[in-house]
C-alpha cells in the first residue's frame, strides 16, 4: 500500500468543470513520524495549482444528449489526473465528482441519466476508487457547498488550531465563511455560546477527526440562496426595468448600473451604434449613477418577506444573530474577484472598507464607456479584464454591497465604528488571522498560504479525517447532519458519512454500524429518497447482502418449481426418470483402457443414438461483454444507457442530491459526543514537494 494517498475531486459547476487533485500520507503511517503538535491536528493536506484543471462548459448542458459528457467533457479531465497521479496509488484514489447549482435546475429526470452516464463513464474508463457512486457522484446542496467551503477556511486560515491561539473572544476561535457564484451565494458560521444555545435545531452538527484519532465537533449555521449569485441576479434585475417601462413602446431603458453611454441587449451583448435593428428593439442604455444602482438593486433581496425572529438574512430566512466582535468573515468568489480585479487592482494588499470601495466604484461606473474601452485596450486593470467583465462589475459591486451590508448586515467599515482596531490590510490580518483573529469583520481571499480557498478542499480534508483510525473504543461517526435528537444508533437520522463502507474497510476502520460508530449505513441516501446507482445497491451495500442471499435462493428454487410444473405430465416424468437412472450411473465408476476413469452417459431424447452430443456454435465473448458493458475485473455489470431493463430500474429513483437544501442542526453536546473543551490544533497545508 503506497504510504502516500491521493484524491480527485471534479467541481462541476454551472459555467464549467474544474478537478483537483489533493495528497496526503496514509493516516496510520503518518502517526508514527508525526510530533505532539501534528497528532493533534487535521491531517496535512497538499495541493498545487498545476493540480488543477478548468474546461467549459459545465456539464449540466450534456443533459439532453448524456452519452457525450464522458468523450466530450470528462476524458479530459481524466486524462489530467492521470498525468499527476502515480500509477501504482490509482486504484486507490478516490473520484468524486460533485455538481452545485447548474445541475439542481435541470430536470429530475435529465440529472438522474446525466449522473448515471458519468458513473459508468468513469467505471468503464478509469480504474479510480469508485465503490459507491451515491457518495462518489452527486447533486450536492447549497448549504453543503457552504459547510464545505468553512472546512477549508478554517483549515488554512488556523481556525481548528488551539482555542488560546485564535481567541476571537467569548470561547470562540473560527471564522466565518461567504461564497457567491454565478447562481447561488451561501454563509456558514458558529455562532457564539448564546446563540447557539438559542438557535440549536437551526444549526449543523459537523464531527471531524484528528491525527491522532481524537474526535473534533462543531455547531455551524449554513444557508444558501438559490437566485442569488451575481448572474441570476442581473436577470431579475433586469426583468425589473422591463416590468417598471410599462411596455408603451420604449426600446430605450436607461440602466444605472452600467457605464455612461454603453448599450446592451437585454441578454447582456454589446450593441454596436451602427445596427439600427437592434437599437429598434428594447435595449439598455448605462446613465453610470451609482447611488441609484444600489436603491434599484436592493429590492432583490427580499428583506421585506415575513420574520418571526429578531434576526433575518436575505428573503427574511431566519438565521441566529451575527456577533461581528467575534464572527470575522472572509469572503471568496465573486466576493473576491469584485473587490479586486478592478477596483483593487492597485491595492491588492489592502483590506475591504466600504467608503473606499464605494468610492471607487463610483468613479469608474461614472466614466464615459469609450473611455474604458480605451483603458482595457492598455491593460490598465490587466490581460484578464475584457469589455464584458468591465460592463458587469458596476452592477455585481451594488449587489454585493447590498448583500453585504443590508442582507447580512456586515458593519460598514470605513463608515461605522467597529471596534478598537484600526488595522487594515489584508497581510496583517492574514498572519493576524493565524495568531490572534481576524480584525475585520470582512474579508475577501483569494488564496491563503498560496492555496486557493475552494470548497473542494473542506471536502478531501473531511473524507480524510475519517480514515484516521479511531484513537480508542469511543469511535464517533465522521461526517455532518442534522443536530436533532440522536435515534436509537446514536447519530441523526439524516447524517451523511464522509466516505463509504467500502473505502472505510482499505483502511481497516470499523463500519458504520457497529460498535462505537453506530448509524445509518446506506449513506448514499440523499434528500429526495434516492438510493445509490443500482451497480451498488446490489453488490456494495455491506451487511445488507448476506440478509439478501437466502430471498434470492428462494425465488429462484419457486421459479424451478413453477417451470417444472408447466412442462406437462409427460415431460415431467421423462425428467424425473432421467434424473433417477442419472444418480444410480453417476454412482457406477469404469476404467478405461489406459486405466483413466470414465463415467457412462445416460442418454436423453435430443442425442444421437451413438452417443455423440449436439454441438453448440462458437460464441466470441469478449466482444459481446465489451458491448454490454461487462467488466471483467470488478465481475460488475454495467447495462448500456437506454436499455430497457436498466431503465426500468431507473425509474424508480428520485434524484441524487447531496444534502438536504435546508439542514436544520445543534451545536448541543449530547451524551454521546464527547467532550469540546480542547479543541485539537491543525496546521495550514506545506507547499507540494518537488
Amino acid at each position: 500500500m503506497p504510504a502516500e494517498k491521493y484524491g480527485a475531486i471534479l467541481d462541476a459547476g454551472s459555467s464549467g468543470t474544474r478537478i483537483h487533485i489533493y495528497r496526503w500520507d496514509d493516516p496510520e503511517k503518518a502517526r508514527k513520524k508525526a510530533t505532539k503538535d501534528q497528532l493533534s491536528g487535521l491531517p496535512e493536506i497538499i495541493t498545487s495549482k498545476k493540480w488543477a484543471k478548468k474546461i467549459h462548459p459545465g456539464i449540466s448542458t450534456f443533459g439532453d444528449h448524456p452519452e457525450d459528457v464522458g468523450p466530450d467533457h470528462l476524458a479530459k479531465l481524466f486524462g489530467h489526473a492521470l498525468e499527476h497521479i502515480p500509477k501504482d496509488s490509482i486504484a486507490e484514489t478516490p473520484l468524486f465528482l460533485l455538481a452545485t447549482a447548474g445541475m439542481r435546475l435541470l430536470p429530475d429526470m435529465q440529472r438522474r441519466r446525466l449522473l448515471d452516464e458519468i458513473c459508468t463513464y468513469a467505471r468503464r474508463n478509469t480504474e479510480f476508487l469508485l465503490p459507491d457512486c451515491g457518495v462518489h457522484i452527486q447533486v450536492i446542496s447549497g448549504e453543503t457547498e457552504g459547510l464545505y467551503g468553512w472546512i477549508a477556511a478554517n483549515y488554512l486560515l488556523g481556525g481548528f488550531d488551539d482555542p488560546s491561539k485564535h481567541a476571537h473572544g467569548k470561547g470562540h476561535h473560527t471564522y466565518g465563511f461567504l461564497d457567491m457564484g454565478g447562481a447561488s451565494a451561501q454563509i456558514a458560521f458558529a455562532p457564539n455560546a448564546t446563540e447557539a444555545a438559542k438557535h440549536a435545531e437551526d444549526l449543523t452538527l459537523l464531527r471531524m477527526r484528528t491525527l491522532d484519532g481524537a474526535p473534533m465537533e462543531f455547531g455551524v449555521f449554513v444557508t444558501t440562496w438559490l437566485g442569488f449569485g451575481v448572474n441570476q441576479a442581473r436577470i431579475r434585475y433586469v426583468d425589473s426595468l422591463l416590468l417598471s417601462s410599462g411596455g408603451n413602446g420604449v426600446t430605450e431603458l436607461p440602466d444605472p448600473c452600467l457605464p455612461v453611454g454603453l448599450k446592451l441587449t437585454l441578454d447582456g451583448k454589446e450593441i454596436d451604434t451602427q445596427d439600427l435593428k437592434a437599437l429598434e428593439e428594447e435595449h439598455l442604455v448605462g446613465t453610470g449613477k451609482f447611488e441609484e444602482c444600489l436603491s434599484q438593486t436592493y429590492p432583490l433581496l427580499a428583506k421585506d418577506g415575513p420574520c418571526s425572529e429578531v434576526s433575518c438574512l436575505l428573503t427574511g430566512k431566519h438565521a441566529p444573530a451575527i456577533d461581528f466582535d467575534i464572527n470575522h468573515f472572509v469572503g471568496v468568489s465573486e466576493y473576491w474577484h469584485t473587490t479586486h480585479e478592478i477596483f483593487e487592482i492597485d491595492f491588492k494588499t489592502k483590506s475591504y472598507d466600504l467608503a473606499t470601495y464605494q468610492a471607487r466604484v463610483k468613479e469608474f461606473c461614472s466614466q464615459d464607456w469609450p473611455h474604458i474601452e480605451d483603458l482595457i485596450e492598455e491593460h490598465k486593470w490587466g490581460k484578464k479584464v475584457d469589455e464584458e467583465t468591465a460592463a458587469a462589475v458596476c452592477f455585481k459591486a451594488s449587489w454585493l454591497i447590498n448583500v453585504l451590508h443590508t442582507g447580512i448586515g456586515i458593519p460598514r467599515v470605513g463608515l461605522e465604528p467597529t471596534g478598537s482596531s484600526k488595522h487594515n490590510v489584508t497581510e496583517e490580518v492574514i498572519d493576524a488571522a493565524k495568531d490572534k483573529g481576524f480584525i475585520n469583520p470582512f474579508q475577501a481571499v483569494d488564496k491563503i498560504g498560496d492555496v486557493e480557498v475552494s470548497w473542494t478542499l473542506g471536502k478531501i480534508i473531511l473524507y480524510v479525517s475519517s480514515k484516521v483510525p479511531p484513537k480508542d473504543n469511543t469511535v464517533m461517526a465522521v461526517g455532518f447532519g442534522s443536530n436533532t435528537p440522536p435515534s436509537v444508533n446514536g447519530l441523526p437520522s439524516d447524517f451523511e458519512f464522509a466516505s463509504s463502507e467500502a473505502e472505510n474497510s482499505l483502511y481497516h476502520l470499523p463500519q458504520p454500524g457497529q460498535a462505537g460508530n453506530s448509524g445509518n449505513t446506506n449513506n448514499s441516501m440523499d434528500s429526495e429518497g434516492d438510493s445509490s446507482h443500482w451497480h451498488d445497491n446490489l453488490w456494495n451495500e455491506g451487511d445488507k447482502v448476506p440478509r439478501r442471499i437466502p430471498g434470492i435462493v428462494l425465488f429462484l428454487l419457486i421459479f424451478c418449481i413453477a417451470g417444472f410444473l408447466l412442462l406437462g405430465r409427460e415431460r415431467r416424468g421423462k425428467i424425473w426418470r432421467s434424473i433417477i437412472v442419472s444418480g444410480k450411473n453417476s454412482k457406477r465408476k469404469i476404467l478405461g483402457p489406459n486405466g483413466g476413469i470414465i463415467y457412462e452417459r445416460v442418454m436423453e431424447e435430443g442425442h444421437d443414438a451413438s452417443g455423440a452430443e449436439f454441438e453448440l456454435g462458437s460464441v466470441s465473448s469478449s466482444s459481446d461483454e465489451e458491448e454490454i458493458g461487462w467488466k471483467g475485473k470488478s465481475g460488475m455489470y454495467d447495462p448500456p444507457l437506454g436499455s430497457a431493463g436498466v431503465n426500468a430500474i431507473r425509474s424508480g429513483m428520485g434524484s441524487r442530491i447531496g444534502s438536504r437544501e435546508r439542514l436544520q442542526v445543534s451545536s448541543r453536546s449530547r451524551n454521546v459526543s464527547p467532550s469540546r473543551s480542547g479543541i485539537p490544533r491543525t496546521r495550514s497545508p506545506l507547499p507540494p514537494r518537488n
